[in-house]
């Protein structure tokens, strides 16, 4: 765990809510130079705290109708064949993430598609890639957005 105080946690608050926030109003608002909250930004880089900066895009509006969550069990449980499936699933582009979790099933995928057609061509590739069982759950409406992380001072 890195070592943060309350000026690095103000710092990830504010990246969380706007990535894109220029340094001089980041440092406005944390209370330092831009200089030096430069520099704390670089540490938290380096430390591995801040792994990147994206835009969140709204799918619908780039042609992504449908969101699903796709819940995979696979067929062989062996190192070299959990690296298969995911290097495969890098080759995916509608999967957006993938996740190793507990329970009945092995994997749990976001998938993207622009229609049920689309959806179902990924859910066709899935056990061509190692999957035994494929249970699929279309995303209906957000309920909460992605939260930013809570971070505290260690």
């Amino acid at each position: 765990m890195a070592d943060l105080d309350d000026k690095d946690c103000v710092i990830l608050d504010l990246l969380q809510q706007q990535g894109d926030l220029p340094n001089t109003d980041l440092a406005r608002q944390v209370g330092l130079s831009p200089a030096a909250t430069l520099r704390r930004v670089q540490r938290l880089r380096a430390d591995g705290v801040i792994t990147g900066v994206r835009a969140l895009v709204d799918p619908e509006k780039t042609g992504h109708r449908i969101e699903a969550f796709v819940l995979v069990a696979l067929a062989e449980h062996a190192e070299v064949a959990d690296t298969r499936f995911a290097e495969a699933l890098a080759g995916i582009p509608a999967v957006l993430r993938a996740d190793a979790v507990t329970g009945p099933d092995d994997i749990l995928l976001h998938v993207v598609a622009a229609d049920t057609r689309e959806l179902q061509a990924v859910l066709r590739t899935l056990p061509r890639i190692g999957a035994r069982r494929v249970t699929t759950l279309l995303r209906l409406e957000g309920l909460k957005p992605p939260a930013p992380i809570p971070v505290k001072p260690s």
